[in-house]
């Protein structure tokens, strides 16, 4: 059985300790553990009146070899990181920035070490990590740095849907030049590569989306398509890969592609996303491709006006933590 997975908490002004809580009231069949402050915890718990057992463990308990008890509705088997200042909800304190980044390195190292399966993130807020004196750009970058991983790739994923992106936040105007052989080469074996590592596909089928409209139509609507994207999936593809495209992206996200495709392939941020979110938003998972451990996360922000009123839809940290049990089902797998 893959060992027990582990949620980090998430900023404690926003919603993610509350999903914690929300998502302890399931019965869930795989054990977990949540990194965060026992007080706060029990704070939004009788926020939400909802009950709640904490039982703290330590590393002794992970590695005992007994493993953690199945899981109980109502129960939370934790690891205890102290909050610097008390929180409320709504309202962000810089004072806590470390703490966040505390609940992420001890989840780290957990996964490293082979005591948890994957890793489960709750939102933070980039801003009041910033604003601490902390340089900070997001999960996904911190994820990277702490793993040595010299690069990972932006996939998320909803029902019938799996969209990975060549590049992320970036203005429109540098996207075309963030695109190029080496990068396009680099993303798409790293998407090849997981998608039969932690998702168990034997023959991975990817849909590759072109830059430009019509995909260049024939280089009158832009020159990437025949210059750069097409040279690297007939390249590829040597390799065995079952790359389709470039695909016009107007037209790729219909049934009639997606329904013998196992991923997409987006260039940018917003030519992939919107129809990701459109199909699945509040039952979405982001997850970081590229890494040598599991993680997802939830596919929101921090939701700092809602913390503490019980009206945060657990769907999507709930819909995390099933694709991190399922991949982590998969990786655990013997190969063929």
């Amino acid at each position: 059985m893959p060992a027990p997975i582990v949620i980090t908490s998430g900023e404690p002004a926003g919603i993610g300790p509350e999903l914690c809580v929300q998502l302890a009231q399931q019965a869930l069949d795989t054990p977990f553990t949540v990194i965060g402050d026992p007080q706060l915890l029990r704070q939004r718990a009788e926020q939400l009146q909802l009950p709640l057992a904490l039982h703290e463990i330590g590393e002794k308990d992970l590695t005992s070899g007994q493993g953690l008890p199945p899981h109980q509705p109502g129960e939370i088997n934790l690891i205890s990181t102290p909050l610097a200042s008390q929180s409320v909800s709504g309202q962000l304190d810089t004072a806590n920035a470390r703490y966040v980044l505390n609940t992420l390195d001890i989840a780290i190292q957990g996964c490293l070490k082979g005591h948890f399966s994957a890793m489960v993130t709750a939102p933070v807020h980039k801003g009041v990590i910033n604003d601490a004196g902390i340089a900070f750009s997001g999960h996904t970058e911190y994820l990277a740095e702490q793993t040595q991983t010299p690069m990972v790739v932006m996939m998320l994923a909803t029902e019938g849907l799996r969209v990975a992106l060549v590049t992320t936040h970036l203005p429109l105007r540098e996207v075309a030049d963030q695109i190029t052989p080496d990068r396009l080469r680099r993303v798409i074996r790293i998407l090849h590569q997981d998608l039969i590592h932690k998702f168990g596909l034997a023959e991975p089928r990817i849909l590759v989306c072109g830059l430009n409209p019509h995909a260049g139509e024939g280089g009158h609507l832009g020159r990437e398509e025949i210059e750069v994207i097409e040279p690297v999936l007939d390249q590829l593809r040597e390799e065995s890969m079952q790359l389709i495209g470039p695909l016009p992206a107007d037209s790729l996200f219909t049934e009639h592609h997606l329904d013998d495709a196992d991923a997409a392939l987006a260039m940018f941020h917003d030519q992939g996303l919107p129809v990701l979110k459109h199909k699945g938003f509040g039952k979405a998972v982001n997850i970081t491709l590229g890494l040598p451990i599991i993680r997802t996360s939830v596919d929101h922000g921090t939701a700092l006006d809602l913390a503490g009123t019980g009206k945060a839809d657990l769907g999507s940290l709930l819909t995390a933590f099933r694709y991190a049990q399922q991949m982590s089902a998969a990786q655990s797998r013997p190969s063929d």
